[in-house]
């Protein structure tokens, strides 16, 4: 019975591990540097290219530019052309392991996460991405926005149990 609880609760939570390496590589501190300095990289090209930008996100909200519908569209392009190329040529990892790609299924949850996530975006003026840029700018008043979008992922996370999936 207990075997069957557990099976069943990993088949509820399958997309948790979605993204997540399963690898049984073990590597020291440091090797987590470059993801810091791809972070920083990343954080300086939002804030040149003024995704991070209140008003730029308050236009595309108003409908008033096309700025932000470019980059967010240029993202989508990009990653479906390498979810393709990943496939077509089972490309690997850097160590050698296999990538898989875990069908997703549509469900209502989608569009009340979407819904709810768009209204706090629109309202903040950001998203998660950008916050810490924007705190690393010195807009610190997103600290605020950060902290609360920490509590929304505890919340849903402590009620996951009851939401519609």
């Amino acid at each position: 019975m207990k075997e069957m609880i557990k099976d069943k609760e990993q088949d509820v939570h399958h997309q948790d591990s979605v993204g997540v390496s399963e690898s049984g590589l073990q590597h020291k501190w440091y090797h987590n540097l470059k993801y810091l300095a791809a972070g920083i990289i990343f954080g300086i090209i939002f804030v040149k290219a003024e995704v991070i930008s209140w008003f730029r996100i308050q236009e595309m909200f108003r409908l008033q530019s096309f700025h932000m519908y470019g980059i967010i569209g240029s993202a989508v392009l990009v990653g479906m052309i390498s979810v393709f190329l990943i496939k077509k040529f089972n490309i690997k990892t850097m160590y050698g392991e296999p990538i898989t790609l875990a069908p997703k299924k549509f469900n209502k949850g989608q569009i009340y996460g979407g819904l709810i996530f768009g209204f706090g975006w629109a309202i903040t003026g950001a998203c998660p991405g950008p916050l810490f840029a924007q705190i690393g700018t010195g807009a610190l008043a997103v600290s605020v926005t950060l902290l609360s979008a920490i509590a929304g992922t505890w919340v849903y996370g402590y009620f996951r149990d009851q939401l519609p999936h």
